[in-house]
């Protein structure tokens, strides 16, 4: 009886996931039909001519979730290692608790934290340094191109970052925990320094946990949807610099279905769902390939 619950119950899950994908498939059909695969190329998006693109907010997506991911990945290792292997057993529970809390946070409050408060620093600071350093270098003035306006794609991809650091290294610090302390010992018996442990030892042991941290961490990002609609400025202009503004596909979604109107335009909107979910299952397929790769080496 038990096994035949658990199978039910994974059936049921398959079911479900089918069901969504489709139920995006229908609903997005008139879409599908009218721009046919150009949909995922053709940048522009406009409902007064009824004629849609997914480019523009694709590319916003990716992204946002690359510059999240570059920031809180090294960030979020260097947490859980001075949790773990650095902070005594006091500061360490501390520090823990703040992680988790911030995990708790709802994204709509980091939007609006980042709306009134993060972007006047940007606008204010960082970015006028960033595009005065970066204006004489090929390829980095075209990405720290652009106005010092606050809001853009690059305060959504640090936003988003600040959002995905808990769930990173609290996932991170956990697998660091499980680790054998005969690795620890050995290491050390040997005259490694802490160093020499951790980046030759601890974190080749714990590489495949690592890189499931991070493939959550980006599951999370490429799907944030309140947050980035707050920062990132909403606008369907194609890619002009990381300090432009610029729009993902679940802020598209956010701000324009309530006013959709006729048949095309709810269509084209759930057809950039539907490109969320590939999207997602994609990276959820890479992620699972190196996991497997990683644990036959």
């Amino acid at each position: 009886m038990f096994k035949k619950i658990t199978k039910s119950l994974a059936v049921l899950l398959l079911i479900v996931v089918i069901a969504i994908l489709v139920s995006l498939i229908i609903m997005s059909w008139p879409a599908i039909e009218k721009f046919g695969i150009s949909f995922l190329w053709e940048s522009s998006w406009n409902p007064v001519t009824e004629n849609f693109g997914a480019l523009t907010a694709i590319l916003g997506t990716i992204i946002t979730s690359f510059v999240a991911i570059v920031i809180a990945v090294p960030l979020s290792f260097c947490i859980a290692i001075f949790l773990t292997q650095i902070a005594p057993k006091k500061v360490s529970a501390v520090f823990s608790q703040v992680i988790e809390l911030m995990a708790a946070v709802p994204s709509i409050i980091y939007g609006m934290w980042g709306l009134f408060i993060f972007a006047p620093i940007m606008a204010q600071y960082v970015q006028p340094f960033l595009i005065n350093t970066f204006q004489n270098v090929p390829v980095l003035n075209f990405i720290f191109g652009g106005f010092p306006m606050g809001i853009g794609v690059f305060t959504a991809g640090v936003i988003l970052a600040m959002m995905i650091i808990p769930l990173i290294s609290s996932v991170i610090r956990d697998v660091v925990n499980t680790s054998p302390t005969v690795l620890k010992e050995a290491s050390y018996s040997t005259g490694s320094t802490r160093f020499e442990y951790v980046f030759k030892v601890l974190l080749p042991y714990c590489k495949n946990g690592i890189l499931g941290a991070v493939i959550l961490g980006l599951g999370r990002a490429l799907g944030e949807t309140m947050a980035v609609t707050f920062v990132i400025g909403n606008s369907h202009g194609f890619f002009q610099g990381l300090f432009m503004p610029g729009t993902t596909i679940s802020a598209t979604i956010a701000n324009e279905f309530t006013e959709a109107l006729g048949k095309i335009n709810p269509a084209a909107l759930i057809e950039l769902g539907l490109v969320l979910f590939i999207i997602t299952f994609i990276v959820l397929c890479i992620s699972r390939y190196l996991l497997k790769k990683g644990s036959n080496v």
